[in-house]
């Protein structure tokens, strides 16, 4: 490490005060991309992203040598984490209902606003996985507020296959009277999200998301699975409907990825899901400057 890779500056967000290092550091080695130009990327990204963060406990995964060394998951705010920073103390079993007793459990960071986001990610928390649900003013887990079913191709599927699913899951949706959004995945598949019309336990939205991927699977048997069991994936879209349990993440829209290049999970139109659907090129990943492009383009496309 050189000395300006180990140098350090004060700055000040929003009125905090944070010390941020290393911003020369390589995060993305195959592409140059430096921490400097993630922080970059986050604060010119954070009036998009924080509407969809607020009140969600977030899970972090940190590559603190950059993307071609060791990653790990954090739930837990980190020893030294600053007296502003809002948490959630949230039960580690049952279905996070707010009435949970008895078990260990997590105290997540919720980040609302820009100084706590940029001191996450001046910790290389490149990731940002959140619940289906949000917490409330009480600090307690609330019912699911939204849907999430995960497109995820088996090979050689792979984005082209997820598009065509996608209108199918759409339509299936739709007979529900849900409207989804999708969202590349930044890495193979795709994302499909549906506000719930009230909040939901999040057994029953879990349920919801699994009647429609197994309706799906028997009426496409050949190009579509709900089995979790790699072997059966081969060249299927699985329909991961699981992601809606009370404690598990997905990757937020608009965060970056810990892949290769620094691609991003995007809001994209149902007129791009299409065109992906009719043409195996027809649509890609899309790199975090690409997404800063899109959105002063089109606005925020996740936005309900």
């Amino acid at each position: 490490m050189t000395p300006a890779d180990a140098a350090e500056v004060l700055v000040d967000v929003e009125g905090r005060t944070l010390r941020i290092s290393n911003l020369d550091k390589l995060l993305y080695p195959r592409t140059g991309t430096t921490k400097g130009e993630v922080l970059d990327y986050y604060a010119r990204i954070a009036p998009t992203l924080l509407p969809h963060l607020k009140d969600r406990a977030v899970t972090r995964i940190r590559w603190p040598h950059g993307v071609e060394r060791d990653s790990f998951f954090e739930k837990n705010v980190p020893a030294g984490t600053p007296s502003w920073v809002r948490t959630a103390t949230v039960p580690t079993t049952g279905s996070r209902s707010t009435r949970s007793g008895g078990g260990d459990t997590l105290v997540f960071p919720i980040v609302d606003d820009l100084a706590t986001l940029t001191w996450l990610v001046n910790l290389a928390a490149l990731e940002l996985h959140v619940h289906q649900w949000t917490v409330g003013r009480n600090g307690r887990p609330r019912n699911a507020d939204r849907l999430v079913i995960d497109l995820d191709p088996g090979e050689p599927a792979g984005l082209h296959e997820c598009c065509g699913i996608a209108l199918l899951v759409r339509d299936k949706l739709a007979e529900r009277d849900l409207v989804a959004r999708p969202v590349t995945s930044g890495s193979k598949g795709l994302h499909l999200y549906a506000d719930l019309p009230g909040r939901m336990p999040s057994d029953d939205s879990t349920a919801l998301a699994k009647e429609v991927a197994e309706e799906l699977s028997g009426e496409h048997p050949k190009l579509v699975t709900a089995t979790m069991t790699k072997a059966r994936r081969a060249g299927k879209v699985f329909l991961d409907w699981s992601q809606n349990a009370g404690s598990k993440t997905t990757i937020s829209p608009y965060s970056l990825r810990g892949r290769e290049r620094p691609v991003v999970a995007t809001p994209v139109s149902w007129a791009e899901v299409e065109a992906g659907a009719e043409d195996p090129l027809g649509l890609e990943q899309f790199r975090f400057d690409e997404v800063l492009e899109r959105v002063a383009d089109h606005g925020d496309l996740f936005a309900s």
